[in-house]
């Protein structure tokens, strides 16, 4: 069961006070609480673990402090959506706003090279209307000769470029505790010129004790890949991972699974299961149709395999986009075959907007027959 306190609401409160005396004592219940502090409103939850069926939901309204109560229906506990649920599918970071309900896309460099490469790529966002990008310091890589990322060495002149050119959010992957302290050292170091989103790859997905830290900061939002070779449940509880530490602003990324059954692409495509992460869970949803198709092949028609995938996830709902591009793709020191040129960023761009209209008119239509069926349901009754 959780508890939506008042907004504001101060731990000095008599009212709150009250509440957790109360709470205390209640028997075989563990009381683990979460705190959201907006730039005008700070809000509190305050979930229940235990033995929660006797409880029941009229009478912990009733509470002091309570606002609502939601009792928990669905195996993902914070993260998921529970019947009269009210809570939030949204968050803002930086300027930028996140949700269900609106898509974002990350056009960048997997793997940062050289500063004149990472600006090209800025002020190529920047000319076309962007604000946000992925940016590669830290490298995962199947092999231990491979190129690893340039580190905490490349933040402070991709922190300076981004805010040259406006970017307000920077998607990029840590895969150590380490990597959180050098981004917020090199961010403050800067004067705090962007944001980022710390990104956990899909290597990273069942990294228990990563999950867990990554979770308990409050600086960041946080983008998780599925696991490539795992079920959605598994990678929708690592998403909880992370909630259950305090951190609820959480984007949960589809980027293909790991099997020869995609062949020739890089890998399966799964967007298909935009619509079911976003009916299980709050979660906004990303899709990665770079890492997920892995070249650059045309069909017939001439259209990108990249941009027909991006379009299935659009068109699903997706509410990021994460894509690879590169001044010089042949010159990229990571995934180098997958990248996008910069010349193919507006046509990327009004394609994925041409799909998110269609998206649009979609669910506009769905809602309006939905609101249809309910009259004739009702006159049917009557």
């Amino acid at each position: 069961m959780i508890l939506i306190l008042k907004p504001n609401i101060r731990p000095s409160n008599d009212d709150y006070q009250q509440l957790m005396a109360y709470l205390h004592n209640l028997p075989n219940i563990h009381l683990r609480l979460h705190h959201e502090q907006g730039h005008e409103l700070s809000l509190t939850e305050i979930h229940l673990i235990g033995t929660t069926n006797q409880l029941s939901v009229e009478e912990m309204r009733r509470l002091p402090a309570v606002q609502s109560v939601v009792r928990v229906s669905e195996r993902y506990r914070v993260m998921g959506r529970h019947k009269e649920d009210n809570r939030p599918t949204s968050f803002r970071y930086n300027g930028v706003h996140f949700s269900q309900e609106n898509l974002n896309v990350f056009a960048g460099l997997c793997a940062v090279d050289t500063p004149e490469y990472v600006e090209l790529m800025m002020k190529s966002l920047r000319d076309n209307g962007q604000v946000c990008t992925r940016m590669g310091a830290y490298k995962p890589r199947t092999s231990p000769y491979a190129f690893q990322g340039h580190g905490k060495q490349c933040l402070p002149f991709v922190f300076e470029l981004a805010g040259k050119y406006g970017i307000k959010v920077i998607a990029m992957e840590v895969t150590h505790e380490s990597h959180v302290a050098e981004i917020h050292e090199a961010l403050h170091r800067t004067g705090y010129p962007t944001g980022v989103m710390l990104q956990i790859g899909t290597r990273n997905t069942q990294n228990f004790e990563l999950l867990k830290t990554v979770g308990r900061q409050q600086n960041y939002p946080i983008l998780l890949k599925r696991g490539y070779g795992i079920s959605l449940d598994e990678s929708l509880h690592a998403a909880e991972y992370l909630a259950s530490e305090g951190n609820q602003k959480i984007i949960f990324g589809l980027r293909g699974i790991k099997s020869n059954l995609g062949d020739p692409h890089r890998n399966l495509v799964d967007f298909a299961q935009v619509a079911v992460v976003k009916r299980l869970t709050r979660m906004p949803v990303c899709v990665d149709p770079s890492h997920a198709i892995g070249s650059r092949d045309k069909t017939p028609d001439g259209i990108l395999d990249v941009m027909h995938a991006t379009a299935q996830g659009v068109i699903a709902g997706a509410n990021m986009v994460l894509a690879d591009f590169h001044p010089f793709p042949s010159k990229a020191l990571v995934d180098g075959p997958q990248a996008l040129p910069l010349e193919v960023l507006p046509q990327f761009l009004e394609d994925v907007q041409l799909v998110h209209e269609a998206c649009l008119r979609r669910r506009d239509l769905a809602r309006r027959y939905d609101a249809e069926t309910l009259k004739y349901e009702a006159a049917v009754a009557v």
